[in-house]
């Protein structure tokens, strides 16, 4: 089945700060956003790359990446995370359920750079068995509630883990998924696992191994980690 990588480079960056999104940001001289094309453009798994971005720097990013030979798109996106992954969806074949057949997608945060061979390939096998995948990796942290200034509940440690990305789904169930969420006036949501999860509450969402290596890129201090985790590219056995 074909499998499309979908990179999201949409948002403003805002907890980054600066006037440049983050995933403009340079580490090692690529952007971050740069540094995911790569990744799976090199992935045998990977068929087709695309790759969504603010409107008025579409053309810009489409011409930095233009040496890619996976690349197919580059998508406007929108308001929002989730207005984004509607549009990468609006943009691949078969999302309306004609055209093309079914086909796997993988939904990328440009905010991830170090995104790893091992982690993609485990994502593209596991949708062979499961129509969507979420990476994590466990929490080494013990997670409380609270309410801000009150220690509550402490969780158990063991069943608890932290969302990555890549998250993978068939076209046409993430397509389902937000045509449901279109319809309810309270929707929300800052993960497409949970959109799924959410709508399509029958379908059950595999896990896969993700890695400490693959963080994100929130503040600059995680840029500057990153730049030390890029001098040493061996990727971590699955967690």
């Amino acid at each position: 089945m074909r499998t499309v990588a979908v990179v999201l480079a949409g948002g403003s960056g805002s907890r980054f700060g600066g006037s440049m999104p983050k995933q403009l940001r340079e580490l090692a001289g690529r952007s971050l956003v740069e540094h995911c094309v790569a990744a799976f453009d090199q992935a045998p798994a990977v068929d087709e790359v695309l790759v969504v971005t603010p409107a008025d720097r579409a053309a810009a990013t489409a011409a930095d990446l233009r040496g890619y030979r996976k690349l197919t798109a580059v998508v406007a996106g929108g308001a929002t995370r989730s207005d984004s992954t509607r549009q990468a969806i609006a943009a691949i074949p078969g999302a309306a359920g004609v055209g093309a057949p079914d086909c796997n997608v993988l939904f990328h945060d440009a905010a991830r750079p170090l995104v790893d061979q091992r982690i993609i390939a485990d994502c593209a096998r596991a949708l062979d068995t499961w129509q969507a995948i979420g990476v994590v990796v466990p929490s080494s942290d013990t997670i409380v509630e609270t309410d801000g200034s009150v220690l509550g509940r402490v969780l158990p440690r063991a069943t608890l883990a932290r969302c990555q990305t890549p998250q993978g789904f068939r076209l046409s169930v993430i397509t389902r998924a937000y045509e449901l969420a279109a319809a309810d006036p309270g929707f929300s949501a800052t993960d497409d696992c949970g959109v799924v999860r959410r709508y399509l509450p029958g379908i059950p969402i595999g896990a896969v191994p993700g890695s400490e290596r693959n963080l994100k890129v929130t503040y600059p201090g995680d840029l500057a980690v990153a730049e030390v985790l890029l001098k040493d590219p061996a990727p971590e056995s699955p967690a």
